[in-house]
C-alpha cells in the first residue's frame, strides 16, 4: 500500500510537470568536486586518575580524538538526449577514547566506499515549475565496499542496480528518484540475491548569497533474498541535513545533522539507529560545466 501510494505520487507530480516542458540545452562533460571535507576534535587530558573524585570535569575527563572524512566527486557527460553520471563518495569516521585507567576503545561512526554510474534519459526540461529540472527514466550500477571490517563481520561487498524514473538537475531538486533495486550481496561465501525498492531525494535551497540549505535522503525497502542471513535488512532509512556557509573561495563552513536507521528482518531486535551531529570543514570545486548550446 505505501509503494502503491508513493508510485501514485511521482506519477502524479511528473504529469502535472509535463505542461511546462521544453528541450534541454546542456551539453557536454561537467567534473564536480562537490564535497572534500574533514572533521577534527581532540581533547586531551593528563593524570586524570589523580584528579579522581574533584568537581571540575576538565580534570577528569576521558581523553578523545574524534577525525571523520569525506569525498563526494562527479563527472556528468551531457548529451542530446541522455545523461551520463559517474560517481565516487567515499565517508569514513573514527574515535578513539582513551580512560583515565589507561583503557582506549576506538570505534567507527561512519565507513563506505560507493563506486557508481546511471544512465537517464533526458526526455523533458521543465523550466517553470518547482524551480525547473529535468526528468525522465534511469538505469544505475553501483558497487558498495568499506575501508575495514566492523566488530567481526567480513568486508562489506555489494553490487547494486536500479531502474526507475528521476527528476534531476533542478534549481532545487537535484535528484528525486522512486526505483526497483535490485543487489547482489558477496560479502559471505554464499552470495544473496536481494531485491526490493528504493526512493531518494537531494534538495538544495538557497538562503542568501554564499549559504544555501541541503537536504538528503535515501530509503530502501528488501522484499526478497535468496539467501537468508541474520544480518538481513528489513528495510534502511538515511537523512542528511546541512547549512552551508562559504566562508573563503571555494571553503565552506556546513553544520550538519546526519539520521540513519535500520530494522533487521530477523531475530526480533529493535530499531537501529544512528545520529550524529556536527560541523564539517569542506572544499568544493566545479572543475568543468556542461555549457548550454543553441536549440537545434
Amino acid at each position: 500500500m505505501k509503494l502503491r501510494k508513493l508510485f501514485l505520487f511521482f506519477v502524479l507530480l511528473s504529469v502535472t510537470a509535463l505542461s511546462f516542458a521544453k528541450e534541454n540545452d546542456r551539453r557536454g562533460w561537467q567534473l564536480d568536486l562537490k564535497r572534500l571535507a574533514l572533521n577534527l576534535t581532540s581533547t586531551s587530558v593528563h593524570h586524570a586518575q589523580d584528579y579522581k573524585g574533584f568537581s571540575d570535569a576538565r580534570l577528569t575527563a576521558d581523553s578523545q580524538t574524534t577525525i571523520q572524512g569525506a569525498l563526494d566527486f562527479k563527472a556528468d557527460y551531457f548529451g542530446k538526449h541522455y545523461l551520463w553520471s559517474n560517481g565516487l563518495l567515499a565517508e569514513y569516521g573514527k574515535s578513539t577514547i582513551e580512560q583515565a585507567d589507561g583503557q582506549k576503545m576506538t570505534t567507527e561512526s561512519v565507513d563506505r566506499i560507493i563506486f557508481d554510474t546511471a544512465y537517464t534519459l533526458r526526455l523533458w526540461n521543465i523550466e517553470n515549475f518547482l524551480g525547473g529540472f529535468e526528468a525522465g527514466p534511469y538505469v544505475l550500477a553501483a558497487y558498495e565496499t568499506e575501508f575495514n571490517t566492523t566488530g567481526g563481520a567480513p568486508l562489506k561487498k555489494v553490487l547494486r542496480g536500479e531502474g526507475g524514473a528521476k527528476l534531476f538537475e533542478g534549481k532545487y531538486i537535484k535528484s528525486l528518484y522512486l526505483s526497483g533495486l535490485f543487489e547482489e550481496d558477496f560479502t559471505y561465501s554464499d552470495h544473496s540475491t536481494k531485491l526490493g525498492w528504493s526512493a531518494g531525494f537531494d534538495i538544495h535551497v538557497p538562503i542568501r548569497e554564499g549559504v544555501k540549505a541541503m537536504f538528503k535522503g535515501v530509503w530502501r525497502d528488501y522484499l526478497h533474498e535468496s539467501v537468508k542471513q541474520d544480518t538481513d535488512l528489513d528495510y534502511s532509512l538515511e537523512l542528511d541535513a546541512r547549512m552551508e556557509v562559504l566562508v573563503w573561495n571555494n571553503f565552506s563552513v556546513a553544520p550538519f545533522i546526519n539520521f540513519f536507521t535500520a530494522q533487521a528482518k530477523r531475530g526480533g531486535r529493535p530499531r537501529g539507529q544512528n545520529l550524529y551531529v556536527g560541523v564539517a570543514f569542506s572544499f568544493s570545486k566545479l572543475f568543468k560545466e556542461a555549457k548550454p548550446v543553441a536549440a537545434e
